[in-house]
């Protein structure tokens, strides 16, 4: 599957920004799905989770209750909805489709077998 993530961009700390991952095929439903983002100097890090059917959702604790994960399967897209958006969000993300045999957590990203391109996040203060 290729995906291709979308809608980043400059914002001031407090705004928000809508992130959209684009997957080709007919097998997007197959696939759990992830946000990650890597920040200059710093390694990737999870971000957020979703479930094949939208039923099981994970956050890393600075972004819950910020950030919401959504999917439709029929237009073959995840979201990432950020709002509040803090100066320390800033970073290239990342959306990834997860192996469908892996086990390792869903946090570690050598679950993932597919990556979007990324798109650029900069928070202002």
């Amino acid at each position: 599957v290729q995906l291709q993530a979308s809608g980043g961009g400059l914002v001031q700390a407090g705004g928000y920004l809508r992130l959209s991952c684009v997957a080709s095929g007919r097998t997007f439903s197959s696939y759990s799905m992830g946000w990650f983002r890597q920040a200059p100097g710093k390694e990737r890090e999870f971000v957020a989770f979703i479930s094949r059917s939208g039923g099981i959702i994970d956050y890393l604790d600075p972004v819950k209750g910020r950030f919401t994960i959504s999917r439709d399967n029929a237009k073959n897209t995840v979201y990432l909805q950020m709002n509040g958006l803090k100066p320390e969000d800033t970073a290239v993300y990342y959306c990834a489709a997860r192996q469908t045999t892996a086990t390792m957590s869903v946090h570690n990203d050598e679950g993932y077998a597919f990556w979007g391109q990324g798109t650029e996040v900069t928070v202002s203060s």
